[in-house]
């Protein structure tokens, strides 16, 4: 790590606690300063700043010692941070990539490509050897690697993102034809933004979801040995601020499950664990919600969050198993069940059929920048 950007981080944080921030606890980026009428957050990485609160006067104050301090350039209003787009919409903020994104397309040589409806196709299947080696691996590395950071605006190639990422170490030429469909269909939806609505109260809740399809044809809700190499299952989840979609994952479980329950099970783990540190998060923050809850389209890891009782045919998932009940027992957590026809997670886990794709992907609060259809959010 650069010496230089070291120490600027140890005088820059110094200095914010000598104005009286304070560090939070759940990430090292983001400081606080809480006093009477005045809440100030102030987020920071390497050297680009963001600074919000309710009080303009102090963060006009805080501003300009900064700047006499390191020379900080003020750049108004936020519209861009790490590569994502800020655009300001009246009660709204959209979230998106566009720019990165047209980089990616100019680097692979698919500008110009033509557009596709999804990221995926329902009978594609990506194994290792299924094609010749690509000659040069490297094109295949760096837009996959590419891809990884785009999924932070769009938690719609949050899924087949992580399949491609699987072949990295040795890349065939249908791994390669599955990642060009990936950048078709971002061509194709390249406006589309991660809407968040202002003002629509703090109360947590997440959909939970892991994908079975033992012989990758019968799309149902749990992905129950769906890797025809290693059978792992493949668990996602979505995690709502109010309307807002805040957090979401997609990723091959690490174990190989012995059931669709122990499937499921392990992904309301993950996804508990998640909930847990968020509402850390919010409390750090001076935002307290109510016991979130947790939406799962499995009936039987529905029952053992609500029936405490261990079984011999449970012990496999053990500790996650206490894990999910002892949040559900303290009242820190609300498991219910909800149909598969309106489980969000399924976006995260498995291939959709394109009417089913477009319907949850316009859940996830991404839409056309410019254009506020959001009446169907959570």
């Amino acid at each position: 790590m650069n010496r230089g950007w070291i120490s600027f981080r140890v005088s820059f944080i110094a200095a914010l606690i000598n104005y009286l921030f304070y560090p939070t606890r759940k990430t090292q980026h983001l400081f606080i300063l809480n006093s009477p009428g005045t809440l100030i957050y102030l987020l920071v990485y390497v050297d680009d700043i963001i600074i919000t609160g309710n009080n303009s006067t102090v963060i006009a104050t805080i501003i300009d010692r900064l700047n006499a301090l390191f020379a900080l350039k003020d750049m108004g209003q936020l519209h861009y941070f790490l590569g994502v787009e800020v655009v300001h919409h009246g009660a709204y903020l959209v979230l998106s990539q566009r720019k990165y994104l047209r980089e990616i397309l100019h680097r692979a040589g698919l500008a110009d490509c033509k557009p596709i409806a999804t990221s995926i196709s329902t009978s594609h299947v990506l194994l290792p050897d299924d094609s010749p080696l690509l000659d040069d691996p490297s094109r295949y590395r760096h837009t996959v690697g590419a891809l990884q950071y785009a999924t932070l605006s769009r938690p719609d190639i949050a899924f087949v993102v992580n399949k491609v990422c699987q072949f990295m170490h040795a890349p065939t030429e249908n791994h390669w034809t599955g990642a060009k469909r990936i950048l078709r269909y971002l061509k194709g939806t390249i406006d589309l933004g991660l809407w968040i609505r202002h003002n629509t109260g703090y109360q947590l809740q997440a959909f939970s979801d892991s994908h079975w399809s033992p012989n990758l044809q019968a799309y149902l809700d749990f992905d129950w040995a769906g890797c025809p190499i290693d059978r792992r299952s493949t668990g996602g989840h979505a995690i709502y601020l109010g309307s807002n979609l805040i957090s979401w994952s997609a990723r091959k479980q690490k174990t190989i499950p012995r059931s669709s329950t122990e499937s499921e099970y392990k992904a309301i783990a993950d996804t508990v664990a998640e909930l847990i540190w968020l509402k850390s998060l919010l409390r750090e923050l001076g935002l307290n919600s109510k016991a979130p809850t947790l939406w799962c389209d499995n009936l039987g890891a529905t029952y053992l969050t609500a029936n405490p009782v261990f079984h011999a045919r449970t012990k496999h998932v053990e500790v996650d198993y206490n894990f999910v009940c002892e949040q559900v027992t303290q009242g820190n957590l609300k498991v219910k069940f909800i149909s598969t026809d309106d489980q969000i997670a399924d976006i995260f886990t498995k291939p959709l059929p394109s009417q089913k794709f477009e319907f949850l992907r316009l859940l996830t609060a991404l839409n056309l920048r410019g254009n506020i259809r959001l009446s169907r959010l959570v």
